[in-house]
């Protein structure tokens, strides 16, 4: 088992159009093909959102592509156009 945190940038606002963006977490030695991973907002202030921004948002954090010693990549998507900048995430596998 292993857990972690990272970051995703949202990028700017652009108004009408819903976003996702993938993040890669590496470094994962131990992890096999066959591991369960997880990811999930961080309510904690980043340069972008303060904590109740984080807690708040309408994201949706979603985890696959486990390559075995190599890691996996975390993919957030915005469930509201408005949606803009960087985000905090924890993440763990097992």
């Amino acid at each position: 088992m292993a857990t972690g945190t990272t970051t995703v940038n949202m990028g700017a606002a652009a108004p009408g159009e819903r976003g996702e963006k993938r993040v890669t977490v590496t470094g994962q030695a131990a992890i096999v093909a066959g591991s369960l991973a997880e990811a999930w907002v961080r309510c904690e202030s980043s340069a972008d959102h303060s904590a109740d921004e984080h807690f708040i948002e309408n994201l949706e954090v979603r985890t696959g592509n486990i390559v075995a010693a190599t890691g996996f990549d975390i993919v957030v998507e915005s469930k509201l156009a408005s949606t803009y900048g960087v985000f905090n995430l924890n993440w763990a596998w097992v």
